[in-house]
């Protein structure tokens, strides 16, 4: 295995890609109980996939 934990902190501002370096990210997610990719969406469940609002659920809260 390999031990990163000696290198030193890279500096994020010298990885900088030109745009014929980068590539599209394909998106998927799951509708109807199934996984699909968001490209291949209809028009209108594009809509819906890009409306759709992300929440962090809170941990629960034992009462005593």
């Amino acid at each position: 295995m390999t031990d990163l934990s000696s290198q030193s902190k890279l500096n994020a501002d010298i990885f900088v890609l030109q745009d014929e370096e980068r590539q599209p990210c394909e998106v998927w997610t799951r509708v109807m109980g199934y996984h699909r990719p968001v490209a291949s969406f209809n028009i209108g469940k594009k809509g819906e996939h890009h409306e759709r609002k992300f929440f962090q659920e809170r941990c629960a809260q034992l009462e005593r």
